[in-house]
């Protein structure tokens, strides 16, 4: 079977508005040049596109017309190494999702501890991001909500009262031992980050490893986070302002 007809095969498999590289393709090393015209023709037919440098999606058709994958889709390729995840979406593009700001950054930050990923996805520059802890598939979701937490001053656009509305939900509706995990984790990310989850969980009926919390901040700081007493009752208590 020639190249061109086995890459053809892999991909009408391929789920659309799914990425992939050639490493799915399954091709051998002496095919690559081969393959690399392949994929060059299947791109001059709309088939598939590129994302960037060895990236590429099939494009889902809708009565709309074609749709492009989501921002966490045409990073995959980047997030994950031999099927691990070790990377995540963070920034303003996490924000955005979260319901934090109505901001679109023209960046898009990743975050990992393993990892530089810097990349291009069209005109959107890709910037990486030194995380605080290794980067699971179990723990990502817990880093996002505390990258959100460190960055509450800064967030574009961030009513501060929805957002700790949104954030303590967010919070309340994880198992404990995922605040468990959490509270572990928030000692390895900036001071402010940590008072501000003492804050929030203070106020939930578990307060299982506050005191590790407390014990990690020095009491003689304050952090000006804009928040009131209002908006969060404990703030003070945590040297919050």
């Amino acid at each position: 079977m020639k190249v061109a007809e086995k890459i053809e095969r892999k991909i009408n498999r391929i789920q659309e508005g799914t990425t992939f590289k050639y490493q799915q393709l399954s091709i051998d090393q002496s095919e690559y040049g081969a393959a690399a015209k392949a994929i060059e023709r299947l791109i001059k037919k709309g088939i598939i596109k590129r994302v960037s440098t060895g990236v590429f999606y099939k494009p889902k058709r809708s009565a709309f017309g074609e749709l492009r994958p989501r921002e966490e889709e045409l990073l995959k390729p980047y997030l994950f190494q031999d099927g691990k995840r070790i990377a995540y979406i963070t920034g303003g593009s996490l924000y955005n999702r979260m319901g934090l700001t109505t901001q679109v950054p023209k960046t898009i930050k990743v975050a990992s501890k393993v990892k530089r990923v810097t990349t291009k996805i069209g005109k959107t520059q890709v910037k990486p991001v030194k995380s605080y802890v290794d980067v699971t598939n179990e723990n990502y979701y817990l880093l996002e909500i505390l990258d959100a937490l460190k960055d509450f001053k800064t967030i574009s656009d961030l009513d501060k009262k929805s957002a700790i509305t949104l954030l303590k939900n967010k919070i309340s509706k994880l198992s404990e031992n995922d605040q468990s995990r959490m509270i572990r984790y928030a000692l390895k990310y900036p001071p402010r980050a940590t008072a501000l989850l003492g804050a929030i969980l203070e106020l939930s009926k578990n307060k299982y490893g506050l005191e590790s919390l407390r014990t990690n901040l020095n009491p003689l700081t304050t952090y000006k986070l804009g928040i009131k007493k209002e908006i969060l009752p404990t703030a003070p208590e945590w040297n919050i302002y």
